[in-house]
């Protein structure tokens, strides 16, 4: 087989494979904007949404987009940048209406708990029971390791109804605000949206309020603590620290 082949092959299988990318976003963008949640979500809110990317001085539709919610204060973050080599600027904070669970990752089925740690949003779903949501990837790598369960349990989402079993739930409004910004990136070339769950915002109050009410549980202590330098890597930077694993299945 000579060279000339061999970069003719790689061609083609290139060629096909972007063929097909290009097949599976165009019909998941058809797919998604015939929902009419989604429909009337682009309807209701898109120039909303455009008003705060504007202000920020950030282009409508997003390229890249960055969230991250902190249990103990309810709250979950909407960053965003034009290019892979900007710094992240804050868009919009949005309230977590309802919380389940205490501080501290997810270890099992049916424990009620909110993950902890570094996933990014999997699937889209428009039909769903809480009006509209978004998959995120628990468990990871991470948390099979924590765990000593067979069952880690799964289908952990944002999502409307403003209820939860372990979930991070917001009103019908917000849902749809943030379901559509996250749409949007994706059908624009974001494969993975990154989501950073924290117990708290890790600044010198909070780790002294975890190191006192949690002082005899070493387990999540290290835990936090790993997470921490994700934490303080971003707020220094305004940048994603790349996520790496250690031999054994710990965050690095």
């Amino acid at each position: 087989m000579n060279f000339r082949y061999l970069l003719l092959v790689c061609f083609y299988i290139v060629f096909a494979e972007t063929i097909v990318a290009q097949t599976n976003i165009e019909a998941f963008k058809a797919s998604q904007l015939s929902q009419p949640r989604v429909q009337q979500a682009m309807n209701t809110y898109q120039d909303t949404i455009k008003k705060y990317f504007t202000k920020k001085n950030l282009k409508f539709p997003p390229k890249d987009i960055y969230l991250r919610s902190f249990k103990y204060q309810n709250e979950l973050e909407l960053w965003a940048r034009d290019t892979n080599t900007e710094e992240y600027k804050l868009v919009k904070t949005y309230r977590v209406c309802a919380l389940s669970g205490l501080l501290g990752p997810k270890q099992f089925e049916g424990d009620r708990q909110v993950p902890e740690g570094i996933y990014y949003i999997d699937q889209f779903n428009p039909h769903s029971e809480y009006y509209l949501s978004m998959l995120i990837s628990y468990p990871n790598l991470v948390d099979r390791t924590m765990s000593n369960s067979p069952k880690l349990g799964g289908n952990i989402y944002i999502h409307g109804g403003c209820v939860t079993i372990g979930c991070i739930p917001m009103t019908d409004v917000l849902i749809s605000q943030l379901y559509i910004t996250c749409l949007m990136a994706r059908l624009n070339g974001q494969e993975n949206i990154p989501i950073h769950i924290f117990p708290t915002r890790f600044n010198k109050s909070a780790m002294s309020y975890l190191y006192v009410e949690y002082k005899n549980d070493p387990f999540k202590q290290k835990f936090w603590n790993t997470l921490k330098k994700y934490y303080d890597y971003f707020e220094l930077n305004h940048k994603l620290k790349p996520l790496l694993y250690t031999n054994d299945g710990n965050y690095l």
